[in-house]
């Protein structure tokens, strides 16, 4: 009996693109569970199998690796999260009229709007401004999608309230609410997520009571839908204690901030970037209340955290910088203040616009060092982050 080697070796291609899907969607499956290294695992592995079978350009290529720069961006892995969504969206966009409906631009802009993301969280802004208003107008484009105009939206809003373009942050926001009350109703996560980041981006601007509504309120709905201990209902209870820090409620947020600080290093460990925000805020409600001592071991983890997580020249990492240089100028130890002050102000020139406050409260604090214990500990007031 002959055989056809060309069949043998289609079904043998078909079992292999089999596996493939399958391991994709069970590393979704590990993803939504939190599993992130068996996600990735499977993710990197279907990638393999796709790119064996089909070439390296194949649009199940580009969707997988758009799914692996989203696990690997959950893991803040931000470099290679950027470099699998610019290479998805590379290979998605020539492909673009083989699709009959809208899944191609779907994937390529979800793609494009990773690519913003990390290099958001890069603090690479202008970059990442660019590929995100790409992924507006190309989200608008996509008929009867709204969601990713909604999501575009948001992360461009996020990336607003970073880099101190606080009147374009909040059109975005608003638009994005909108949405997503049409969409998915009042009492959603995504209008949760959506009423948090417009709570992150007045506290940002110093409107305190302006931020405690939609702050309180996206604690509110996503308690309800997910419970007390969930990590992002603790975001949105540490994002609405820096609201209540610029109210001058420093008793209350301080028991948030403890709260959810055991519970972020139950969940996570030690050493985690939820663990470093947390002792930021925490530091600075000590700093105002007269711990100096306590404020200061807090600050210095947060430093030593971001330092590692994020690296030494991330905007981030400098607030806390210049979080533990007012907490050394209220000890008396300004000359330990000043180096603090100038390698942040370093980072946030290259970094942030020359508006931003974080930017023009540094270059202020390094004029004034030696400024008295009661004017340092108003700095602290500004220092949480939401």
């Amino acid at each position: 009996m002959n055989v056809d080697t060309g069949t043998v070796r289609e079904v043998a291609k078909g079992r292999v693109i089999s596996k493939a899907v399958r391991l994709h969607e069970e590393s979704t499956t590990f993803g939504q569970t939190g599993n992130l290294a068996e996600a990735e695992a499977r993710c990197r592995v279907a990638l393999d199998l796709f790119e064996h079978e089909q070439g390296p350009t194949s649009a199940d290529v580009a969707n997988v690796l758009r799914s692996l720069g989203e696990i690997l961006h959950r893991q803040r892995k931000y470099p290679e999260a950027e470099a699998c969504a610019h290479r998805a969206s590379i290979i998605i966009e020539p492909l673009l009229p083989q699709f009959e409906g809208p899944d191609g631009m779907s994937i390529l802009v979800s793609s494009v709007i990773l690519v913003g993301t990390s290099l958001r969280d890069q603090g690479r802004y202008t970059e990442a401004r660019t590929a995100l208003v790409r992924a507006i107008e190309m989200a608008a484009s996509i008929a009867g999608q709204p969601a990713a105009t909604m999501r575009a939206l948001n992360e461009f809003g996020v990336l607003c309230k970073f880099a101190g373009w606080f009147e374009n942050g909040e059109r975005a926001y608003l638009q994005a609410l909108g949405l997503a009350r049409r969409l998915y109703g009042e009492e959603s996560l995504e209008v949760a997520t959506i009423l948090h980041n417009i709570g992150g981006l007045d506290h940002a601007r110093g409107q305190y009571e302006m931020a405690q509504h939609p702050a309180r309120r996206a604690f509110e709905i996503r308690r309800a839908l997910l419970g007390v201990s969930h990590p992002d209902v603790l975001g949105d209870a540490v994002a609405y204690a820096a609201v209540l820090d610029g109210l001058g409620r420093y008793e209350e947020s301080r028991a948030i901030y403890e709260h959810a600080l055991a519970e972020y290093e139950r969940i996570f460990g030690p050493e985690h970037y939820e663990v470093a925000a947390t002792l930021h805020n925490l530091a600075a409600v000590e700093c105002v209340s007269g711990n100096i001592a306590k404020a200061e071991t807090l600050a210095r983890r947060a430093v030593l955290l971001k330092y590692k997580l994020l690296g030494p020249r991330h905007p981030d990492t400098a607030f806390s910088a210049m979080n533990l240089g007012v907490i050394l100028v209220e000890y008396g130890r300004a000359g330990e203040a000043r180096p603090l002050f100038e390698s942040a102000l370093i980072t946030f020139e290259r970094t942030l616009p020359g508006e931003h406050p974080n930017l023009v409260r540094c270059k202020g604090l390094l004029k004034s060092v030696g400024i008295s214990a009661d004017a340092a500990r108003k700095h602290c007031k500004g220092l949480a982050s939401a």
